[in-house]
């Protein structure tokens, strides 16, 4: 751990790694789920618009920790709080594993959405430790971790799916959060939070924030479009590759994670390239990437190179996109960085659970034309207002 001029902890490259792999590993802990829903479903014997509910758990307590829990990361020190969610996520996982019932795999999904703020502890700790000129490039690297996680995360779930059961998936899944809790107990450094605040006035000043910033609201707004259309594709596409034409096994379908990781190289040009050509046109492209995919996948989602080139898109369009907005929301005020990106979060996973639970009932109902159709119709409500806003924007 290096250090600045003024004495205050500074992101060396090794800190940088460990806290992007444990990102990545974290993260994963939200998505193992998704290939897994047949599985699930079969153990549980649901019908196929309840086992939605499965992703959508998760998804929503995460979204709750965002707004319950990270905003201590402005008032306790980032270490603590990280130690603790460690030991919850990992008691949670383990309740997966035993889980006798279906309510009770809600719950502990639920509670691992919960754990699973770790993330956000990291993200914003990562970004306050960057200086100014390196910020992007650290926040590109951090989200890279998100991102690895978020695509590998179904490739590994359907391998280990395959041979040990889906049970065997958050086994395993718990010893690596107990490691990682560990180990970040040793090397993370202590920071001193600058706000005193009390935990209402805490979550009180985060609507403040809301109301205060014009670019909070846009990007927050415009993120949970994309990020509600692309997990609708995620959460329904082991369903969609389970049946005719593909009939695809869970280890087959979660593969579709590697092809996935094109989305890494959106993240990594776009962090070299807000510096040079701005938020803004990075994410009018990455949106135009999102709405062709869905267009694609709709045209040619019963062919094997109709689905990789979809995904490849949207994956793309998204880890594109997020680089940029990010960016954009770490600018607006250095002393409330954990409570403005808990609002943006917040925004984001929530749409995140909306779009999975969404998804999957309108698979159920519609087919996979009428999840496509769902997931161009947010991508290009997304655009329309992000090109909306282009004389409201606060300067970043």
């Amino acid at each position: 751990m290096a250090a600045g001029t003024d004495g205050s902890p500074r992101l060396g490259r090794g800190l940088l790694l460990l806290m992007s792999v444990a990102i990545c590993a974290t993260a994963s802990n939200l998505y193992y789920n998704q290939p897994l829903l047949p599985l699930i479903r079969q153990a549980f014997d649901l019908h196929e618009g309840v086992v939605g509910l499965v992703p959508a758990a998760s998804q929503f307590g995460y979204a709750l920790a965002i707004l319950l829990i990270s905003p201590l990361g402005d008032t306790i020190p980032r270490r603590t709080l990280i130690g603790v969610l460690s030991v919850v996520l990992s008691l949670a996982l383990v309740a997966i594993v035993l889980a006798p019932s279906f309510p009770v795999l809600i719950l502990a999904c639920f509670v691992v959405g919960l754990g699973g703020n770790i993330t956000q502890q990291l993200i914003p700790f990562g970004a306050s430790l960057a200086t100014p000129e390196t910020r992007g490039q650290v926040i590109a690297t951090l989200m890279t971790g998100l991102s690895i996680g978020l695509l590998l995360s179904r490739t590994i779930s359907g391998t280990v799916a395959e041979y040990f059961g889906w049970r065997g998936v958050f086994l395993g899944a718990a010893i690596v959060a107990i490691v990682f809790g560990v180990l970040f107990q040793i090397v993370l450094p202590r920071n001193v939070p600058s706000v005193t605040l009390g935990y209402r006035a805490l979550l009180g000043s985060m609507v403040q924030l809301v109301r205060r910033h014009r670019l909070l609201r846009q990007t927050a707004l415009t993120g949970a479009l994309w990020f509600a259309a692309f997990n609708a594709l995620w959460a329904t596409l082991a369903i969609h590759l389970n049946t005719g034409p593909f009939f695809y096994s869970a280890q087959q379908a979660g593969l579709f994670g590697l092809v996935g990781l094109a989305g890494i190289l959106g993240a990594r040009v776009s962090g070299r390239l807000v510096g040079v050509v701005g938020a803004r046109a990075l994410i009018t492209g990455a949106l135009v990437l999102i709405i062709a995919a869905f267009g694609v996948m709709a045209i040619w989602g019963d062919t094997l190179g109709g689905m990789i080139l979809g995904v490849v898109l949207l994956d793309l369009g998204v880890f594109g996109a997020q680089i940029p907005n990010q960016v954009r929301v770490f600018s607006i005020d250095p002393d409330a960085q954990s409570r403005i990106y808990a609002v943006y979060m917040l925004c984001y996973y929530s749409a995140a659970a909306l779009g999975s639970a969404a998804g999957v009932k309108i698979m159920s109902l519609a087919g996979w034309h009428g999840l496509t159709t769902f997931g161009i119709g947010l991508g290009v409500a997304a655009g329309l207002y992000h090109l909306s806003t282009r004389r409201t924007e606060d300067p970043a």
